[in-house]
């Protein structure tokens, strides 16, 4: 079942992230040779104007061919005969419906739920240790060690990666920004234990909306401080997942949701989980693939900038190489990524 729901989140993510480079490359002129839904033979193909639409045997990807994307080609409806701003929106219009995706997703889940979980703290367990040292009723968290919070799941993140309990936080109490020194919480056994409880909030059409680009920037910014953190050497390679990470996770996921009496799933919560994590891997991987990396987009785009400075293009066959060695790169990693998951599993 991990596998099954793994495969329909990456190919809906993959299908819309190359349907917006398929629709921008229309809108622009630009010649599109095959739109391909997997990959590896065609099981069912048609030709509809110059586009080869085609669904492929292995659920697994996809891609949209333009004419002269990554060779010079005597077309004028090629890809490098466009100007400068169309190409940058074709190269962005993958990330862009990923975004898109991310966040109506999160808005379906939200608006499923009773209520939004907010940041603002509503009480305390009894002799609570962080209101001892510092926090109050009514106290809005909105940085701790320094990172800005914007929903509560920025507060678990800060939480989960502490090791002596100890916090540094900006809150707003009555109107005004107050910082507190060291705010303190029980840890037993490198189990740190969160005793109080936040506010609910009200779903409205401003507060959903508002909940939910802020559940984008949290999902968005994890990316960068994953990428970051493996800099310092926090992280290395083998703490990295891949497909088989996450249909392992999906497994644990449905494991936690299944009733070890009846058997029965809760799929209500499941579906909650699963909307979830659709929406944070949509989101990171249009953010991936921002990266100034060859193959990327992020790569494609950063050669779009230079023609823009110099005045002229990078020849095709130059570019296509770069990108060529950049998915070669990016293969070997994703071996590697996915040895060291199955190790992990064993």
């Amino acid at each position: 079942m991990g596998i099954i729901f793994a495969l329909i989140i990456f190919e809906v993510i993959i299908i819309i992230h190359e349907l917006g480079h398929f629709i921008a490359a229309k809108s622009c002129g630009v010649k599109v040779n095959e739109f391909a839904i997997g990959m590896g033979p065609a099981i069912i193909k048609k030709k509809k104007g110059d586009t080869l639409y085609a669904l492929r045997l292995f659920p697994i990807g996809g891609y949209c061919a333009m004419e002269g994307e990554d060779s010079d080609s005597e077309d004028e409806r090629a890809f490098g005969s466009k100007s400068l701003p169309r190409r940058i929106l074709i190269v962005c219009a993958g990330v862009i419906m990923n975004f898109i995706l991310g966040i109506i997703i999160l808005a379906v889940n939200i608006c499923r739920s009773d209520a939004i979980v907010t940041t603002k703290i509503a009480s305390f367990e009894e002799g609570a240790l962080s209101h001892e040292t510092g926090l109050e009723v009514d106290d809005e968290i909105i940085r701790i060690n320094g990172m800005r919070i914007f929903t509560s799941m920025d507060i678990s993140y800060q939480f989960q990666n502490d090791e002596d309990g100890k916090f540094d936080m900006v809150v707003l109490r009555k109107g005004e920004k107050k910082e507190l020194k060291d705010v303190s919480f029980a840890v037993d056994d490198k189990t740190m234990h969160i005793d109080f409880l936040v506010y609910p909030g009200k779903l409205t059409v401003g507060s959903v909306l508002a909940e939910t680009f802020k559940n984008a920037a949290t999902d968005g910014r994890l990316i960068y401080i994953s990428l970051f953190d493996m800099i310092r050497g926090k992280y290395s390679l083998k703490d990295l997942s891949g497909p088989v990470g996450i249909v392992d996770s999906i497994d644990q996921v449905i494991e936690n949701e299944t009733d070890e009496k009846t058997g029965k799933i809760d799929w209500q919560s499941l579906l909650d989980t699963m909307l979830s994590l659709s929406a944070f891997i949509t989101i990171n991987i249009g953010i991936f693939n921002l990266l100034p990396l060859p193959a990327l987009d992020g790569g494609r785009l950063i050669f779009l900038i230079i023609e823009g400075i110099r005045g002229k293009p990078v020849p095709a066959e130059k570019e296509g190489m770069v990108h060529l060695i950049g998915m070669a790169a990016l293969l070997v990693l994703m071996v590697v990524i996915t040895v060291s998951d199955i190790i992990r599993l064993f």
